[in-house]
């Protein structure tokens, strides 16, 4: 059974133009756009980059890839068709490669043209060189071709008033790398003629002069957002962008809905973290760190430190989740003459955090752990099989934490729950199979939500009756309460042998947080790794990851190294976004329902279960039933009266949930751009545009896994 969402749009003549509907159709049977962008690769990463922002997005495309000798041939035919006696377009937009990917004089880029004139479909050319038949000057004319790594670029006013509105202004390319080029680009001015907006650009280097990045060329009855710098789908300079270049070429009305996420979770709270001991570089208490003569040294926090979280969520506008062990403080009552201060100070101040049960002692919830041997290894029964922690040890352990969480009067959620090392679930090598007994104690006590690792599982799955909710690890140790501990543990992890490391590197080539030398320990976390692990946090926030971070509590203890690395996170994104776009802090149950959504869209989408169209003022969604549907529309947009979705970033935009008849919504007048006119004396759309200079290194920057 499916469903029809209905969309009624009233517009002026010119947004109605603007969204192809061509004032040339007005008196004849209006043509219906399907609600799906094509995008044709070279294989380079600029339509790689765009193809990853709608598919994250769940926005429906169709990609050929030029490369392949089994490919559709792009013609009149493959574009559009007649259904019902109306005319269809079947793309809502296009993005090539470039300006033209094709030979001269190629058929199927006439009847790309053709097709973008009749039916008033934008264009994106991903990464094109600057040239007349591209509404821009050659670059030898006063322009600029080469590296603008470390560049700020600046959004124009029509940028802002136009598709990157949600960005306050800079857009600073990233330098990494000293030895590496990342980015390249064509700066140049508008051709003497075109009709071409720039709305992103960056300074000529010796010229006081501003060169275009991004703009919009309006030519021969067609629009083109014209980008003239390379980029990957990672980088800090697309990701700031990739909204606007989607809305750009969509008009603001597709499917799919996109946010910027940031979540931070902190484990181990009322227990005691041990310390890393550099003299054994291992952690004494851990199973692996078997010095006879070692103790543990606890790092935990203080009621001076639950003062500064409070404070510091107040100031910066981020609620943190707390996943706690209850049975830290009911031991460090026993053993201080029933005082605990830290408990007492995280009670008082309970409703200024969010709480996640994080199991009462924080046992390992997997295999016994046979601690006889290093590494640690699962004990065995006497015909082999594996020794599992039991059923009711995993319950209690739940239900203990919870009944002293309740009883605290902690504010929580009894279907989230966070394992102790996100124990149970398979670890490899040594457990390569989850407990077979945490489904059912999850059953047991009702938990829904689990925590994973995604640095192990990057993916959501079922667990019994819970989903997981995989969470990126921060590199900020949960055994280091002071950066010098930080920086030695980081030292002895990532360098070779040779200079006093573990050799993991060598071991592992792969890894991508190898260090040539030790860092140095009074710098080496201000100067290397806070920087390090604020990119790679950001680059989640800025791709449209929900995921959770974790951190631990001996993080915010002491020197409270952690705060440094979310305060990038913070500033980064105050400097670089307007107010309309704030960042989106949700509780785990919620980034789960996300993700679940997310991943019942693709799968309907994928599976051609989804239709989407609009003809003249009315958009129409059919999908299957019981699944949501994610849409963008222009602000103001309402539903019988009231507003669809939230506004964010400029627009509405949400999930739509399964109705039982269809859903009418009603865009607001706009005043959104006509549809371009006459030809403006450039080059016919058949000359091939010329091979864009990629630098060996530019497409390949990809930040570290695992973190």
């Amino acid at each position: 059974m499916k469903r029809t969402l209905s969309t009624t749009v009233l517009t002026t003549g010119a947004l109605i133009a603007a969204l192809g509907v061509p004032a040339a159709h007005a008196a004849e049977p209006e043509p219906r756009i399907d609600l799906r962008v094509l995008v044709v690769s070279d294989g380079g990463p600029a339509t790689d980059a765009i193809a990853a922002e709608l598919q994250t997005a769940g926005t429906p495309y169709t990609e050929i890839d030029l490369n392949r000798s089994d490919r559709p041939v792009i013609d009149a035919g493959y574009l559009a068709d007649t259904v019902d006696g109306r005319p269809r377009a079947k793309f809502q937009a296009v993005v090539l490669p470039n300006d033209n990917p094709f030979p001269a004089g190629s058929a199927e880029m006439a009847a790309l043209a053709a097709y973008e004139q009749e039916y008033a479909v934008p264009q994106v050319d991903a990464y094109t060189y600057a040239r007349p038949e591209a509404g821009l000057q050659y670059p030898v004319n006063g322009g600029y071709s080469g590296s603008v790594d470390g560049v700020r670029a600046e959004v124009t006013d029509a940028g802002r008033s136009g598709p990157f509105g949600y960005l306050d202004g800079p857009v600073p390319f990233e330098d990494n790398a000293p030895d590496v080029g990342e980015s390249y680009a064509f700066l140049s001015s508008p051709a003497e003629g075109a009709d071409f907006t720039p709305y992103v650009q960056a300074p000529i280097p010796g010229s006081g002069r501003q060169g275009s990045l991004v703009g919009e060329y309006r030519h021969d009855g067609r629009r083109e957002l014209v980008v003239t710098f390379v980029y990957n789908r990672h980088q800090q300079q697309f990701r700031l962008l990739a909204r606007g270049i989607v809305a750009w070429m969509t008009g603001g009305v597709h499917l799919g809905a996109s946010r910027n996420y940031f979540a931070v979770h902190v484990d181990d709270v009322l227990a005691g973290d041990d310390r890393w001991n550099s003299t054994l570089n291992c952690t004494p208490g851990d199973v692996d760190c078997t010095d006879p003569d070692a103790t543990p040294d606890p790092i935990r926090m203080t009621p001076a430190d639950v003062d500064h979280a409070v404070s510091w969520q107040q100031e910066r506008g981020l609620t943190l989740d707390l996943a706690y062990n209850a049975a830290g403080s009911v031991d460090h009552r026993e053993d201080h003459a029933g005082a605990d201060p830290l408990a007492d100070r995280l009670v008082q101040r309970r409703d200024a955090f969010r709480w996640i049960n994080h199991t009462y002692t924080h046992a390992f919830l997997g295999c016994e752990q046979d601690t006889s041997v290093v590494p640690w290894r699962c004990a065995t029964n006497a015909d082999g099989s594996t020794k599992w922690v039991g059923r009711d040890d995993i319950a209690d352990e739940i239900a203990h934490n919870r009944a002293w969480g309740r009883s605290a009067g902690l504010p929580m959620d009894d279907d989230e729950l966070v394992t102790g090392e996100h124990s149970g679930l398979k670890v490899l090598p040594q457990q390569p199979a989850d407990n077979p007994n945490l489904a059912l104690a999850l059953a047991d006590t009702g938990v829904t939500w689990l925590a994973s690792d995604n640095s192990r599982e990057p993916g959501r799955r079922q667990v019994g009756p819970a989903t997981t909710v995989p969470r990126y690890p921060m590199n900020v140790f949960y055994n280091a309460g002071r950066a010098a501990e930080q920086v030695d543990e980081y030292n002895w992890i990532y360098t070779s042998r040779a200079q006093g490391g573990s050799g993991i590197c060598e071991d592992n080539p792969a890894t991508t947080t190898c260090l040539p030398a030790p860092l140095d320990p009074e710098t080496g976390y201000t100067e290397h790794i806070v920087p390090l692990e604020r990119q790679i946090a950001f680059g989640h926030v800025l791709a449209n990851d929900p995921k959770p971070h974790f951190i631990h509590q001996s993080n915010l203890a002491e020197e409270r190294i952690a705060y440094p690395v979310l305060d990038g996170v913070l500033d980064g994104y105050e400097a670089l976004f307007a107010a309309d776009t704030p960042l989106v802090n949700l509780r785990m149950k919620a980034i789960g329902g996300e993700l679940g959504r997310r991943a019942a869209w693709r799968t309907a989408v994928d599976g051609g279960e989804v239709t989407a169209y609009r003809i003249g003022d009315t958009v129409t969604v059919d999908g299957p039933t019981g699944v949501d549907i994610p849409a963008t529309m222009p602000d103001g947009t309402t539903r019988s009266g009231t507003a669809f979705g939230q506004t964010y970033a400029g627009l509405r935009s949400g999930w739509t949930a399964p109705a039982t008849g269809p859903l009418t919504l009603t865009l607001p007048a706009s005043t959104a751009p006509a549809a371009p006119g006459g030809t403006d004396g450039s080059a016919p759309a058949t000359v091939p545009a010329p091979d864009a200079r990629v630098p060996a290194g530019v497409a390949e920057h990809v930040p570290p896994t695992g973190s």
